[in-house]
Formats: structure tokens, sequence, C-alpha cells
């Protein structure tokens, strides 16, 4: 079984993570566009343009399926790479989870890009999912790219700067950037309000994964043999996670069985 992510850069690792410990014995091909990073800043055009070739370097490796690991790609790019690579390569992009956060009964605050605060997309996603839960909207200046390059300092003012944009009565946060799930712990600590319950995060990797695996009609196997390879896409070319990854958990899981570069 081998199953390709993509994204611009590590936001990748938290759905790479879910799948490897939903199927260790399964390969995994991660395509990145370092040369083409950031993402958001890029037009819808530009950015689907840049998807669509990680997303078809990717493709050429022959997975089973593709799993789009970035919001911002997804709400731009999903059409265009399902137009091209459906119905032979199954395409599943990463929605933020908000219909499972309203369920909690909130207040919720979705934490994600400048862009994607306050888009018509996100705000279609609230009108549909959030079932009358009083919703912030919450721009995550910086974050992203801190967490991009392991900068703790920066993510730790960039953090900081969200939660005081967070009203004090949150119960549930919205992680809705996939780079936010690699720092889930400092997000929870900065909203953690004295005398109050830890607050719930709500990320996309688990049910993205799961989506996947359903997908290409395979059931989740934890105990299989941990014998699945990594391949390493940038821009194209086979290579290696960049190192800001090892920084995280998530990345640490991938390092024992990356492939070497050729």
């Amino acid at each position: 079984m081998k199953i390709a992510l993509m994204d611009s850069g590590i936001g990748l690792l938290a759905a790479t993570a879910a799948v490897r410990r939903l199927r260790p014995d399964a390969d995994l091909v991660l395509s990145l566009d370092p040369d083409g990073m950031p993402w958001g800043p890029r037009t819808p055009e530009d950015l689907t343009r840049r998807a669509v070739a990680v997303a078809e370097a990717a493709a050429a490796h022959a997975p089973e399926a593709l799993i789009v690991g970035c919001n911002t790609a997804t709400v731009h790019a999903l059409p265009a790479l399902r137009a091209r690579l459906e119905p032979g390569l199954p395409v599943i992009g990463t929605v933020p989870a908000i219909k499972p956060a309203a369920a909690g009964g909130g207040p919720v605050a979705i934490w994600a890009t400048p862009a994607t605060t306050g888009s018509p997309y996100q705000r279609g996603l609230i009108e549909d999912f959030a079932d009358g839960v009083r919703v912030t909207e919450v721009p995550c200046w910086g974050l992203a790219e801190a967490v991009e390059h392991a900068d703790e300092a920066a993510v730790a003012a960039a953090v900081s700067a969200a939660a005081e944009l967070t009203p004090d009565d949150v119960t549930t946060v919205v992680l809705g950037c996939t780079h936010y799930e690699l720092v889930a712990e400092h997000i929870r600590a900065a909203v953690q309000r004295p005398g109050a319950a830890p607050p719930a995060l709500h990320g996309s990797a688990e049910a993205v994964a799961a989506q996947a695996l359903r997908r290409i009609g395979v059931e989740a196997a934890p105990g299989a043999p941990a014998r699945g390879t990594v391949t390493v896409l940038l821009s194209g070319r086979e290579g290696e996670l960049p190192v800001a990854a090892l920084a995280y958990a998530e990345g640490r899981l991938l390092r024992p069985a990356a492939s070497p570069a050729h």
C-alpha cells in the first residue's frame, strides 16, 4: 500500500503521522514545494498551478491515494486536482473540523491564517456546520511560517498574539491550518484560562487519514509491522525531510524509515 501527501511545506506532517499510526506498513510519498513556498500569499491561479505540479510529482510514484495536507490548497486547488487525477487516484482534501467542534456546544474559536480568516470559504463552513454555536475567527499572523522554520520564539509570539484575540469563554479551538497541529499543546496552554477546563482542540489529521483508508477500501491496522518506507519529493526532486521537521514528534516518527536521497 502506498499513500501520498502534499503541501508546500511541513504542514503535511500531522496527517502523515496519522497515516503512519493507522498503517505502519504503508509506504508514504511526501511531496513538498520548497521552490514555491509559501503558498498562502499566491494568487489562486498560481497556487493551483504549483499544487498540480506537486501532485503530479507524487502521482508519478503510483500511490493509491493522495492527501492534500494543506487547508489553503484544498480551498483553491482541490477541484483542479480532482479533475486532473480522479478517478484513477483518489484525492482527499483537508477541511477545518468546524462540525465536530460545534457539536460540543461552544463557544468556538477558529485559528486560521489571515488569508483564510473571514474568507467566503470559511464563512460558508461556519454557516453550514456551526449549528448556531458562537464562533470567533482568529487570524494567526506569522504562525504557520514560524512553525515551518521551527522558530520557537516566533511560534511563542504568534501563539500569544492569537490567544489575545481569543475570547476568554472559548471552550473549543479549531486548528484551521495543518501547521498548527504541530504546536497544538502550545496553543492549548495559551488559551487555557485559570480555573477553567482545558480547551478542546480539533484538528483534521486523524479524520483525513481515516478518509484516505476508506477511499482505497482498507482497514486501519495500527499493529501492522512498521516496515513502511518514506519517499520525500522537493519540488519534484527526490530528497530528504527538511531539518525543521525533526523539531516535531510527527517528523521524528518518520525518521527511522526515511529513504535516502537519490
